[in-house]
């Protein structure tokens, strides 16, 4: 069994800043790739960013987000951390963090519960 666990959201007046943290845990060998998406009412889940943990991985932002978040890792604990800044009204939304691994079920794509960020004055 597989648990990814997030933390973080909250609520954030326009130009500030949030640090999300999503951590795997359980039967885990190998995980091949991290990243964080998001889903505001009305629209579809998009990728806000993602990192593949391989060697020479790389990382990949949405535009939107591209300059004001970083996604960082740490593979001994087999998390991310999604630092946000500059955070806009735009970027309220569920973020839901995403990995796809290689675990003792198998190959799997695992989602986590998701977390609430909210811009607002």
């Amino acid at each position: 069994q597989v648990q990814l666990v997030e933390s973080g959201g909250g609520l954030v007046q326009p130009g500030g800043s949030l640090r999300l943290s999503c951590a795997a845990s359980g039967s885990i060998f190998r995980i091949y790739y991290m990243g964080w998406y998001r889903q505001a009412p009305g629209k579809q889940r998009e990728l806000v960013a993602a990192m593949t943990l391989t060697t020479g991985g790389t990382t990949t932002y949405a535009e939107s987000v591209k300059g004001r978040f970083t996604l960082s890792g740490d593979s001994a604990k087999n998390t991310v951390y999604l630092q946000m800044n500059s955070l806009k009204p735009e970027d309220t939304a569920v973020y839901y963090c995403n990995a796809a691994l290689l675990g003792g079920a198998g190959h799997v794509n695992y989602w986590g519960q998701g977390t609430q960020v909210t811009v607002s004055s």
